[in-house]
């Protein structure tokens, strides 16, 4: 069972819809990005690090982020639903959610975090810089 598996999956990086194998990665990391400047903003913890590390706020991180992402999934979800249609004429409900999670998912789960702490040292560059240049220093 595991090889056909695969072998649909990774079929899907060519022929028709394979643009989203860009597409949706892209939009995920845009807003992994914004949701990190958020998060360096109000100086929250790096969000995967927050997910493994805090028991206590796990559920609600996970929320967060699958609601940040779900219009990128459902996206995801009619782009496997049209190519399984009209490329393997079946209907395969365990590869189109393996397809959708690493497209849209992973690479907001994994992009997050490290947004976070860039943007966080930015801002805390550019916090000191200003302070330093102050009149009341």
């Amino acid at each position: 069972m595991l090889p056909p598996f695969w072998d649909e999956v990774l079929a899907r990086t060519e022929g028709p819809l394979h643009f989203r194998f860009f597409l949706q990665p892209a939009v995920a990391i845009f807003l992994a990005v914004r949701d990190g400047r958020r998060d360096a903003a109000s100086w929250r913890a790096p969000y995967l690090q927050d997910i493994l590390h805090n028991p206590a706020g796990r559920a609600e991180r996970l929320k967060e982020g699958l609601r940040a992402v779900a219009r990128v999934m459902v996206l995801g979800v009619i782009m496997d639903a049209v190519y399984q249609y009209a490329v393997i004429e079946a209907f395969r409900p365990l590869e189109m959610a393996v397809v959708v999670l690493v497209l849209a998912f992973v690479p907001y789960l994994l992009i997050r975090g490290p947004a976070r702490r860039i943007i966080h040292w930015y801002l805390v560059r550019k916090a000191f810089r200003s302070d330093k240049h102050s009149p009341i220093n």
